[in-house]
């Protein structure tokens, strides 16, 4: 992940760094933009550039050309992602030990200088209770319990490269507990993703586990210590003795969702059935095994229904299907950019990382629909967003058709 300032005097050169698609292949790009200049680009004024070694301005830009230039390229690549930098340290417990700049490589834990964080996601399918239909509360209780004593372990018997890194790490003792398998859950309840139902869920859910494993990092304060780093925190401000600095963020999941047949962590179904490119070259076949069981089920199935279904990705205009079944069975283009980012708005108020999610836009998207998601993003209080024109890279690891 390369982030750079909004201000910044080499900002333009940066944002034009990927327009050539063989640039940078294994890079991501997010620009920090801050309140400031968003304001700018609404009232469609200038902002200045400022120098980060003196701290002087050395010139003026018009906020809309820029913001511009970012959504261009990012119709064109996918690159620069936002990341609300002001958002991001207004949230940040840690206030006390300076500014966050950036993030890790997918974006969902902020960072301060030589900083690591662990990572870990609780599989989704492996706590709905079908018989009432919800969630099995106990069982997600006992998980993320036993998620955050594994996780706080794992800082302490980790090899880190250099002596900052442990040291910083170990000061704050940050992990990013987080989900996959959440369309899987929600289609298992036969709740859509983009409604007012999958929104309640995702409220509830997250609010759970952000109780439970605060909860649980307290305990292990008590019984092991609070991190170097709690001391005039935000956490000490409200009386609550953490053992860990940060403990939630909601990761891509891709590969280990795969290996936990899982959908990958907060995302909607990429579609029903697609090409997945792996090793470079080599391309397997994906069907959501959950909508073929039903399938079967349902007495709907066939395979020529399945190859239609891989050569257009969603079902949404397949009669042949019932209409329950594509109304719970909605893939990421099939959802609007607005409800993607109402669900990623409801999951941050609870994670006090970040959380790494790509708006998926069809093919036919305009630069327009880019620069609208932007701006709701940052005015829906999300820590950064990320998109996706499907088609817009050559080299794209996951296809429909």
């Amino acid at each position: 992940m390369a982030v750079l300032r909004v201000d910044h005097p080499d900002i333009i050169r940066f944002i034009e760094a990927k327009r050539s698609t063989n640039a940078l292949k294994n890079f991501n790009l997010s620009v920090a933009v801050t309140d400031r200049f968003m304001k700018a680009v609404e009232e469609d004024r200038e902002y200045y550039l400022v120098n980060p070694k003196t701290e002087k301005y050395v010139g003026r830009l018009k906020a809309k050309d820029v913001f511009s230039m970012i959504t261009q390229n990012a119709w064109k690549s996918g690159d620069p992602g936002l990341i609300f930098i002001d958002e991001i340290n207004r949230k940040h417990p840690g206030k006390h030990l300076g500014e966050i700049e950036t993030t890790n490589q997918c974006g969902e834990a902020p960072l301060l200088p030589y900083e690591g964080i662990v990572l870990g996601s609780l599989n989704l399918n492996k706590i709905i209770d079908l018989e009432k239909k919800d969630i099995d509360w106990p069982g997600l209780e006992k998980a993320v319990r036993t998620a955050v004593h594994f996780l706080d372990n794992v800082i302490d018997m980790n090899s880190y490269p250099t002596k900052e890194i442990e040291e910083h790490t170990k000061k704050t003792r940050k992990f990013g507990l987080g989900i996959m398998g959440f369309a899987d859950l929600l289609s298992k309840l036969k709740i859509k993703y983009d409604s007012e139902e999958g929104l309640e869920l995702a409220d509830r859910l997250m609010s759970f586990i952000k109780n439970t494993t605060y909860g649980s990092s307290s305990q292990l304060a008590e019984t092991r210590g609070a991190c170097p780093a709690w001391k005039e925190s935000e956490h000490y401000k409200a009386e609550r003795k953490m053992r860990n600095m940060a403990c939630l963020s909601i990761s891509p999941t891709g590969t280990i969702s795969i290996l936990a047949d899982a959908s990958s962590g907060c995302e909607p179904f990429f579609a029903i059935s697609f090409h997945k490119t792996v090793l470079g070259d080599s391309q397997i076949i994906h069907l959501n095994k959950a909508f073929e069981k039903i399938a079967k089920e349902r007495e709907f199935y066939s395979p020529e229904l399945i190859s239609r279904i891989a050569r257009e990705g969603s079902i949404q205009d397949n009669k042949d299907i019932p209409r329950d079944i594509r109304e719970v069975f909605v893939t990421a283009q099939d959802i609007s950019p607005e409800w993607h980012i109402k669900i990623q708005a409801t999951l941050q108020k609870h994670v006090d990382n970040s959380i790494s999610k790509t708006i998926n836009f069809p093919r036919t998207a305009s630069i327009k629909d880019v620069e609208n998601s932007y701006l709701l993003a940052w005015k829906s209080k999300c820590k950064g967003i990320t998109i996706y024109r499907d088609g817009s890279y050559e080299d794209q690891v996951i296809n429909i058709g």
